[in-house]
């Protein structure tokens, strides 16, 4: 293989349409667009412009509700932390809070709460303090030997009194 040997898949390139080069091109004088007419014309954007009668997009009535004060939590896999805590990024030992997840980088931001959920396994004994949890993670951190106390408005509370 030679460098003057080398090419490129074919039908990989293309060559450019050169509109409005006369007659004899076969894409000369109106470049393909027809004539006159608003789609002839540059600068056109129609998409959804239905000529006066309302645009379908308008006519289909619409559906649901999106909550204006809705909480949002980042989230936070028992498998996930379990990885990190192997990667000794998180001290198994110590008390795992928000603040704690956040510096490990398991999370980006709090948001409105840490939320752990049950996806992967634990088993590691840990001690966590977060705003919420699945009961499929509660069950999950207690039969590993651990506990998980939920944060209500600044107030600990453990995991079965939360329940109650």
């Amino acid at each position: 293989m030679k460098l003057n040997q080398l090419h490129d898949n074919p039908g990989a390139t293309h060559r450019r349409k050169r509109v409005g080069r006369g007659p004899g091109s076969g894409k000369g004088k109106t470049a393909g667009r027809g004539m006159k007419g608003q789609k002839s014309r540059s600068g056109v954007a129609i998409n959804g412009f239905e000529g006066g009668q309302m645009p379908l997009y308008q006519r289909l009535p619409k559906r649901g509700f999106t909550k204006p004060n809705r909480k949002r939590y980042a989230t936070v896999n028992l498998g996930k932390l379990e990885s990190f805590i192997a990667r000794d990024k998180i001290n198994p030992k110590a008390i795992i809070t928000e603040e704690i997840l956040v510096q490990s980088g398991i999370v980006n931001r709090r948001h409105d709460g840490i939320r752990i959920l049950a996806g992967g396994e634990l088993s590691t004994k840990l001690s966590i303090e977060v705003t919420g949890a699945s009961k499929a993670a509660i069950a999950n951190v207690e039969k590993a030997g651990g506990s998980l106390t939920l944060i209500a408005r600044g107030k600990s509370l453990t995991a079965v009194e939360q329940q109650l």
